[in-house]
């Protein structure tokens, strides 16, 4: 537990002191400043509830989402309902046999136990936008108070969404402390799934229903900004185009994620106040639950979980006990120092950030992904005749042209391959990672990361087409643009990951020689399908560049640099070895060094390396479709449950962490696609002592992470 902090609620906005009145000493309750009108709703565990919206756990199961009574109309409730499902089966394996209702689910209750009920959690939601008045902000906060919370032993757990995703992206997380009777603080960090739609001027609301950007005014969820000039001329000059947050809001959003979390932490203080807190005979509310009195744990995976950790480094006002986190985002400093070793070998290239190593990945992966000694990979003889059935040999076509360009030497596409992948891991990629580049490729990853995160960091404009790039939907034959299905976009706070490619809208290349179209089928100016080589390489020169428009990204990636400061927070950190979105060389490997660095014998941090384990749960549970993860991977998702429990009973009781090891895991193995069912032997235990030769060495400046 913490020491005494005054005024925790409005620290992390500098906002004005709260009054102090009686109460036990207790300050009064009072909404955060940059909190607007908050929305509640109270759900009673049966027919409604926070955790699967109505579903329970077959619900959730189901891969068929519920269907909305008027698709192009649907209510705020519907879109709830079906966002968390939506969300929940983006983020885990939904199979029974991969460990869906067995290893974890609503049926799973805190202490493990697998039961027959739906999971079903009573409580209530609260809603609100944080912002600074101008409506340009308008981050989603929501906080989930179970009706099991205790308000004797109060706890608070951070579910701040993963990846671009809207509030609800982090439900997975949020499902640990649901269970255990802790209020859940999300936020969807100024990110979020549904867009601007150009055309018809439309936007999303906080409930993702839909309003003119007239009518919304600053209500609007996100609103491109655009004057009535600029958008009439902008639809005359691009067509059927749609403007998201995270790429569009000019806010870059990421240097404020630790901010957004700690918000979200105090928002689930009033909250939890305004029902619990002491009352007076004035009908006031006291803050009789706070940071002094409550186990607070900052949690999330991926961009949720750099989050955690920038809020962990942000928590100047204490509201923060500890630290569980899965496959985080983490951008390092520039020069941070610290060597990465993997057993005798030093990596010469490490702690890159998101967009550097995301548009390398860019250049390369597609080709790469042609490689013979990686052809039984997943995805892989798909990748190939998949493209081949568009009667353009794009893969090849980008491996001869980085071969024309002088990125590669070989002279035959095999060799030009392998040269690709030898690339991606001389640039911090494990070998583990070799068998996901096809899979990623294949489904846009990479191109789809880098230009939204690029538009974000440069604070671009929709306007401003960095780098030639444009979101739309497109003719699947073809690529040309054409118009979106309306009910894919009145459902897309519900399906969108915010960042396309998702829910019918394409990443387009306006610069094709062939006119605008979708970006992997558009030719260059030689008439060649090459997958857009050169939006590629504009993408590669922001980051590597010395251009104007060069440091302007540049400048953006220096705001989201984190310091390697926990303040003395005890902390997990789990990473699957294989991850091939968020290599662990550039990401939490390097940060253990670097707090080590920073904190030396005060810190308090465990790292937790999975082998096995890689960035996408979900992609485990498709055997039909990427046929081989479920035979070669586990979820990481047990891991973060079990870095939580651990967290919980540190801080709660004084339990040792685990230390930092490597977590040796067991396939599950057998045929690709219909492998046998999970067990608890393939998803060995953290120990608080890990054999010599699974032990994580890290000292100042070093971390050295056995084979």
């Amino acid at each position: 537990m913490k020491a005494s902090v005054t005024n925790w609620g409005l620290t992390v906005v500098a906002a004005a002191s709260l009054a102090a009145c009686g109460g036990g000493g207790d300050d009064i309750n009072q909404k955060p400043a940059y909190l607007g009108s908050v929305a509640e709703a109270t759900y009673d565990g049966n027919t409604n509830d926070l955790l699967t919206a109505g579903l329970g756990k077959t619900g959730l199961a189901s891969p068929v989402a519920p269907a909305y009574a008027d698709p192009l109309n649907p209510t705020a409730a519907e879109l709830r309902r079906n966002a968390i499902h939506a969300n929940y089966r983006a983020m885990l394996d939904m199979t029974a046999a991969g460990g869906y209702g067995s290893l974890y689910g609503p049926n799973v209750d805190a202490a493990g136990v697998v039961g027959t009920g739906e999971g079903k959690v009573a409580g209530t939601e609260f809603i609100a936008y944080a912002d600074d008045g101008t409506g340009k902000q308008n981050v989603t906060l929501m906080v989930q108070l179970p009706a099991s919370f205790n308000a004797a032993s109060p706890c608070i757990i951070t579910a701040t969404s993963s990846g671009s995703r809207g509030v609800y992206g982090g439900i997975t997380t949020g499902e640990w402390g649901l269970k255990r009777g802790c209020a859940v603080a999300y936020t969807d960090k100024g990110t979020g799934a549904a867009p601007h739609d150009m055309g018809a001027d439309t936007v999303p609301l906080v409930d993702g229903r839909r309003a003119s950007a007239a009518m919304a005014g600053q209500a609007a969820a996100f609103n491109a900004g655009l004057s009535s000039a600029e958008l009439a001329a902008f639809n005359t000059a691009t067509p059927n185009r749609f403007a998201f947050k995270h790429a569009h809001s000019g806010q870059n959003a990421e240097k404020n994620w630790g901010q957004n979390t700690l918000q979200a932490v105090a928002f689930a203080f009033y909250a939890i106040n305004q029902k619990y807190g002491s009352l007076d005979a004035l009908g006031n509310r006291y803050q009789t639950i706070k940071p002094s009195n409550t186990i607070v744990i900052a949690s999330s995976l991926s961009n949720g979980g750099g989050a955690a950790i920038a809020a962990a480094e942000q928590d100047t006002a204490g509201l923060i006990d500890g630290v569980a986190v899965s496959e985080p985002a983490i951008e390092m400093p520039a020069n941070p120092g610290v060597t990465v070793k993997r057993g005798t070998t030093t990596l010469a290239v490490t702690s890159k950030t998101l967009v550097d190593f995301t548009t390398h990945a860019n250049l390369y992966q597609a080709c790469a992904s042609l490689a013979p000694s990686v052809s039984t990979s997943p995805y892989a003889a798909a990748f190939t005749a998949g493209f081949a059935s568009t009667a353009l040999p794009i893969a090849p076509n980008r491996c001869a042209a980085l071969q024309a360009k002088g990125l590669l030497t070989a002279t035959t596409t095999a060799g030009q391959a392998e040269e690709a992948l030898q690339k991606l891991r001389d640039y911090g990629w494990e070998p583990e990672s070799n068998t996901l580049h096809a899979s990623l490729a294949a489904f846009e990853v990479a191109p789809a990361v880098a230009v939204t995160f690029a538009n974000s960091l440069s604070r671009a404009s929709v306007k401003d087409h960095l780098c030639g790039f444009s979101f739309g939907s497109a003719v699947a034959a073809t690529g040309a643009v054409n118009t979106l299905a309306a009910a894919s976009l009145a459902g897309m706070f519900a399906t969108g990951n915010g960042v396309p490619p998702s829910s019918g809208v394409q990443l387009l290349n306006n610069q094709g020689k062939l006119g605008a179209g979708r970006d992997f089928l558009s030719f260059n100016a030689a008439g060649v399908a090459d997958w857009n080589l050169d939006g590629a390489l504009c993408l590669r020169n922001l980051v590597a560049g010395t251009d104007a428009a060069a440091q302007k990204l540049q400048a953006g990636v220096n705001e989201t640099r984190r310091n390697g400061n926990l303040r003395g927070k005890p902390t997990v950190i789990v990473h699957g070895r294989a991850d091939a979105l968020l290599p662990v060389n550039h990401t939490s490997r390097p940060y253990a060094a670097l707090n080590r660095q920073v904190e030396g014998t005060a810190s308090k941090l465990s790292y937790v390396e999975v082998t096995n384990a890689q960035h996408f749960d979900s992609f485990i549970g498709l055997p039909t479709v990427l046929p081989g993860y479920d035979t070669r991977y586990v979820p990481l998702h047990v891991y973060l449950n079990r870095a939580l429990d651990a967290m919980y009973y540190h801080l709660k009781n004084g339990k040792p962490l685990p230390a930092s090891q490597v977590v040796r895991t067991l396939p599950r193995g057998g045929t690709p696609g219909a492998a046998p069912a999970i067990t608890a032997a393939n998803v060995p235990a953290m120990l608080t002592t890990p054999a010599a030769g699974d032990a994580i060495a890290i000292t100042a400046a070093s971390i050295v992470v056995p084979d």
